[in-house]
């Protein structure tokens, strides 16, 4: 008798490639903020990106505002600033350091997560491999690499804990996607400040809105849209192992379309930080008692916050 392979490895074709269609959508919407960088800065461009957002979102959501409890807006509220410091600290962060090595360094936060979840010692390989990612990384040229700018990305990894068990809580809360617009539109108030004091004036400028318009659009809307379709045939062990790729499709991005080198040791780092984090993914998987069938998180995720929001710690920021 044979044994049947687990569900990660046997993921629908289609699906699965929207959701690296989306991953690299977020990356290319994160490449042209980093071309826009000169022109309204790091904070400006985070303004622009959560501004739009929240604008579509509320749209498309048109969330019920009368009837919420005390609790429900402190959700909100810190969800809200979650998203807010979590691309603060990206940004600036990428504004600093290539962007193949910030988002590596940044998944750090998620693999975190995933290691507490596993609770068991197998876990702590996989946080120990990542750890050795990183020093790789950092071993190339300590030199190249800015300190705030490595600060900064571990900053924006810690946030994306607190995004994730925000976006959960806010999912209990909330019908649909109303948490998330709510949330986004407080994220997008509290980045105003900083984004006029970086762009001033050319925060309007309409050739900037345009790009920002575009950037909101590849690294939130179609990327969520994308997700939300494939999880309908994805399992969610197949979801966080993909999810895993981010760092080697930034790195892409960032070689293509910036133009930023790579050093051969930048991918064995990278690489040891993937395999690290599909490593926690499938042991995190199994200590669950193994997946809950193609398309588990599907439908249900249609009624949470933010779609998959809390149920995988390997989620993209989709704010």
């Amino acid at each position: 008798m044979t044994r049947a392979l687990p569900s990660w490895t046997s993921a629908p074709p289609t699906a699965a490639g929207l959701v690296v269609i989306g991953l690299a959508c977020q990356e290319v919407g994160a490449s042209i903020a980093v071309l826009l960088f000169p022109s309204v800065g790091a904070l400006g461009m985070v303004t622009l990106r959560l501004v739009f957002s929240a604008l579509v979102l509320l749209l498309v959501a048109r969330p019920k505002l009368s009837g919420r409890s005390g609790r429900d807006w402190l959700t909100a509220l810190l969800f809200g600033g979650a998203i807010a410091a979590m691309n603060s600290a990206f940004y600036v962060s990428i504004e600093r350091i290539p962007l193949g090595i910030a988002v590596t360094i940044e998944v750090l936060g998620p693999l975190t997560l995933s290691v507490i979840a596993g609770r068991k010692p197998l876990a702590f390989l996989w946080a120990g491999l990542a750890v050795i990612g990183v020093i790789v990384l950092g071993g190339v040229d300590l030199g190249r690499l800015e300190p705030l700018g490595v600060a900064l990305a571990l900053v924006a990894a810690a946030c994306w804990i607190g995004y994730i068990l925000a976006s959960a809580e806010t999912g209990r809360r909330f019908a649909r996607l109303d948490g998330l617009a709510i949330a986004m539109a407080i994220g997008a108030v509290l980045s105003l400040p900083g984004g006029i004091v970086s762009a001033g004036a050319s925060l309007v400028d309409p050739v900037h809105l345009g790009l920002g318009f575009a950037v909101a659009l590849l690294s939130s809307a179609v990327p969520y849209g994308l997700e939300m379709i494939a999880l309908r045939r994805l399992s969610e062990a197949t979801f966080g192992v993909l999810m895993s790729l981010a760092p080697a499709l930034a790195t892409t991005a960032g070689l293509v379309l910036l133009h930023q080198a790579v050093h051969p040791l930048d991918l064995v780092g990278i690489g040891l930080v993937i395999a690290a984090s599909i490593g926690a993914v499938v042991s995190t998987s199994r200590g669950r008692g193994g997946d809950r069938g193609r398309g588990a998180r599907g439908r249900d995720a249609a009624d949470d916050g933010r779609g998959s929001a809390g149920t995988s710690p390997f989620e993209p920021p989709l704010a």
